[in-house]
């Protein structure tokens, strides 16, 4: 048992270059809950399940291109019919896809896509009723399903 006792977690913070065009992408294209914006400070609240996600807007003087470990990102769990649905909006949409994975071993087992914001955070979005032994259509297969 560690030192302290955290109880939850309050939020989690995602570093983005366009405020507005992020409350777009988080909010009309993932159905997130808008909570609002914290004030003057770059900063919008957004709500799924029992999780607060901040869009936190990104200083002038950042590196904007810069590219964060492959291993990060931040994962939505999903229905099956969701992430076909994905699929499809995705490709009309050209959002960059990363990759579809089957992931049938480990700790967060099922169908994963990931993909990329308009800031270039990697994102997931994960069905997780998929097991081994299931059907595996491509990306293509099922944004044409």
């Amino acid at each position: 048992m560690g030192l302290l006792k955290i109880e939850g977690v309050t939020h989690w913070s995602i570093p983005v270059n366009n405020l507005d065009e992020s409350e777009k992408f988080y909010g009309d294209l993932l159905g997130l809950k808008a909570l609002g914006r914290l004030g003057n400070s770059g900063m919008s609240c957004f709500n799924v399940g029992d999780h607060n996600i901040l869009l936190c807007e990104r200083a002038a003087s950042v590196d904007k291109t810069f590219t964060e470990d492959q291993n990060v990102h931040h994962s939505f769990t999903v229905s099956p019919e969701t992430l076909v649905q994905a699929c499809k909006i995705f490709q009309e949409r050209k959002i960059p896809i990363d990759r579809l994975y089957y992931r049938g071993k480990g700790f967060f087992t099922g169908r994963e896509l990931y993909f990329f914001d308009p800031s270039g955070n990697r994102l997931e979005l994960r069905d997780p009723t998929w097991k081994t032994g299931m059907p595996e259509p491509t990306f293509e297969e099922l944004a044409r399903a």
